[in-house]
């Protein structure tokens, strides 16, 4: 009798068991799905790149909000602190350091956040090292020689340091820098809106565009002849010429280039507008201002809507768009005209 007790008890707890560890597993299992859902709209969501902004509508929100007088070099600055914050508090934050999905699903999000970053690295550099200065023998200043270090920074950084830190520790020097520049007693502050060093800082993003414009042309594939090719024998005229061996951007990272590409018109954009305003005396004696607008042009037409899902890469005639050419194309007219500022900017 008291063995059919027993055994009754342990079927019953088993089937308990049973029970209890069926309807873990379906919570577990229904858990992972709604996870991943939510997951997925957040992805798309953060995957929205941020709208353009009005320079000059900034710049005099800024300096009113501040009490100071918008002065040389104010509209620069402000507009590489606003990209900067933007950077970082755009939906969905720093995406390029991300270890949890969505963001780490993501890459399209952090090639634009790169294009971004590369712009900011190259002004903040051009800024510590010509336009703050008088000279090559002057002092460089205080808060860029700490801003420029940080925007350097490791992209990838999740932790001890994080790379959000870092950077906002650019975007401080910044501000500290841009408080001093706005008041008149803070004389040691400057911002030489000159020739010489816009067409440096012209030089380092002419050769930035260039490579971009290249890898996005290189979709398709193209011939491309090597150096050691034209060393050949040319002494028979009648000789074929040798085929440059073929070089085409791997389809996996198209999407990776042309959003980098996004990312650095995006900010380009916004530098330009800024540049047209301090930068506008000598813009204005070299008759360079149209070049400028030139560009900007060219740059916003770089931000048009995505209505496709995917970067379509159809061949140059084909039937389907190639989104990489069309970006290439932009790109190259807006260097062109970089290279004719460039021009008008070297003469006397």
């Amino acid at each position: 009798m008291l063995s059919r007790v027993k055994g009754y008890f342990r079927e019953r707890r088993e089937d308990v068991e049973d029970y209890t560890g069926g309807r873990l597993g379906k919570l577990i299992l229904l858990l992972v799905i709604v996870y991943l859902l939510v997951t997925m709209v957040l992805g798309m969501y953060w995957s929205s790149e941020p709208d353009t902004f009005s320079v000059r509508e900034y710049t005099r929100s800024l300096s009113s909000e501040m009490n100071r007088e918008p002065v040389t070099g104010f509209a620069t600055t402000a507009t590489m602190i606003r990209i900067a914050e933007t950077l970082l508090d755009k939906p969905g934050g720093y995406i390029s350091n991300d270890i949890f999905p969505p963001g780490l699903w993501m890459d399209n999000m952090p090639a634009w956040e790169f294009g971004v970053l590369v712009q900011l690295r190259d002004l903040s550099r051009a800024m510590r090292k010509d336009i703050s200065r008088s000279q090559s023998q002057s002092a460089e200043d205080p808060d860029l020689t700490i801003a420029e270090p940080q925007f350097h920074f490791d992209s990838g950084s999740w932790a001890i340091p994080s790379t959000e830190g870092e950077y906002r520790r650019g975007i401080n020097g910044l501000k500290s820098y841009l408080n001093r520049l706005s008041r008149p007693d803070q004389p040691d502050a400057q911002f030489f809106a000159r020739a010489d060093n816009l067409n440096n800082w012209l030089a380092d993003l002419q050769t930035r565009l260039g490579s971009l414009s290249r890898t996005l042309g290189e979709s398709v594939g193209k011939q491309s002849v090597q150096d050691s090719m034209t060393m050949s024998d040319n002494s028979d005229p009648l000789q074929e010429a040798v085929k440059g061996e073929e070089i085409k951007t791997p389809w996996t990272k198209l999407d990776d280039a042309f959003y980098e590409a996004r990312g650095t018109s995006w900010a380009l954009v916004h530098i330009f507008k800024a540049i047209e305003v301090d930068f506008r005396k000598v813009l204005n004696d070299k008759n360079a201002l149209t070049s400028v607008r030139q560009v900007i042009i060219e740059l916003e037409g770089t931000q048009g809507s995505m209505w496709s899902p995917v970067i379509l890469n159809g061949s140059g005639f084909g039937v389907l768009a190639n989104h990489s050419l069309t970006m290439a194309a932009y790109l190259s007219r807006a260097n062109a005209a970089i290279i004719d500022l460039r021009e008008l900017l070297s003469q006397g």
